[in-house]
């Protein structure tokens, strides 16, 4: 099956082009199955939050498992280029979009039975956070003000003020390409910002169960609260970004040189944030067309206009580059790409 699945800039290969007559006769076996909205053309600059991206050859969205297997069978049979996406929230599409299919997967229902969670993959991350404070649910409120769906979440190990969704995954269940599996959360393999699912690109993740602690919601509550105004003031939700641009550095993985220029009071978990480097390199304020590095942080990249993708990877590599000239060392971008 010829997947273009969201991944690495340098590591993502040019899409093949299916021609029009292959993409009729998908979108002609798809229409039929039932769960399944088909669209042509779509602009995936509505499906990311950075508000870019060129059309889609096809859209497809999938209200039920049975809805998105189908979905794949056809395109294994039909040999389409294919890309699996949630909520676009970390997502970088190219201005030329994808010419094969797009697949997302809708199904987002929550539920709990005492301190277990389940929850679908295409449930929103924020409506999981509400979902368990309600119900006086500790483990989930570190996360509020984290756009994105649930199935990205884990996908990528998403967290912060130190505090990752892998703490609370007690099981995942994944298609392999071949039939539905379980993963327990020490098979998959999460560290910082990553997990075994990403290095299966066409693994797809469909549910969790997440395991949390009762606690008092109205306390849960006031806490979220706190962490929502603060996220909100540093990432407003109208803003069109992905949050940090970049991963923060692991302390044990720099080279010693490295950390000797970093002062103490830097280092937080273990970790120095991606955008001490960055200030060093004057990033913020940088700007290339209407895509915008914040003047207050220079790990926020936003879409200041009618930004395009070419110019977003511009500033993305400049930045790379910048880093890797004055510290010998390579930041990680966290967003992912489709279409380059």
């Amino acid at each position: 099956m010829p997947f273009c699945i969201i991944g690495s800039l340098e590591a993502t290969a040019e899409p093949l082009y299916p021609s029009t007559s292959l993409v009729q006769d998908v979108r002609s076996r798809l229409q039929p199955i039932p769960g399944l909205r088909v669209s042509e053309g779509e602009p995936l600059k509505l499906h990311t939050r950075f508000g870019i991206g060129g059309e889609a050859g096809l859209l497809a969205e999938a209200s039920s498992e049975e809805a998105f297997l189908a979905a794949l069978a056809v395109v294994r049979e039909r040999q389409v280029p294919l890309a699996l996406i949630g909520g676009g929230s970390n997502l970088v599409v190219s201005d030329q979009g994808f010419p094969g299919l797009v697949l997302r997967y809708l199904g987002d229902r929550i539920g709990a039975d005492g301190t277990r969670v389940s929850v679908e993959a295409g449930a929103e991350l924020q409506a999981l956070v509400d979902f368990t404070i309600d119900r006086g649910l500790r483990g989930l409120g570190t996360m509020t003000g984290i756009p994105g769906w649930v199935g990205a979440a884990v996908y990528g190990n998403a967290g912060a003020y130190g505090h990752s969704i892998a703490e609370r995954v007690s099981l995942v269940r994944y298609w392999d390409g071949e039939k539905m599996c379980s993963a327990h959360r020490e098979q998959c393999c999460f560290a910082y910002r990553e997990s075994i699912f990403k290095k299966h690109k066409s693994w797809f993740i469909f549910s969790a169960e997440l395991s949390m602690d009762a606690a008092d919601p109205n306390e849960l509550r006031k806490a979220a609260d706190e962490i929502r105004r603060v996220r909100d003031a540093k990432y407003p939700p109208s803003m069109r970004c992905a949050g940090s641009i970049f991963k923060n550095c692991i302390l044990a993985d720099l080279p010693a040189a490295v950390v000797a220029q970093v002062p103490a009071q830097v280092v937080r978990e273990g970790k120095i944030p991606a955008a001490w480097f960055l200030e060093q390199v004057g990033a913020k304020g940088m700007r290339r067309g209407d895509i915008q590095v914040a003047s207050y942080h220079a790990n926020l990249i936003y879409n200041d206009g009618n930004g395009r993708a070419e110019d977003l990877c511009h500033v993305i590599r400049e930045l790379k580059q910048r880093v890797l000239d004055r510290f010998g060392f390579e930041l990680e971008e966290e967003v992912q790409y489709i279409g380059f």
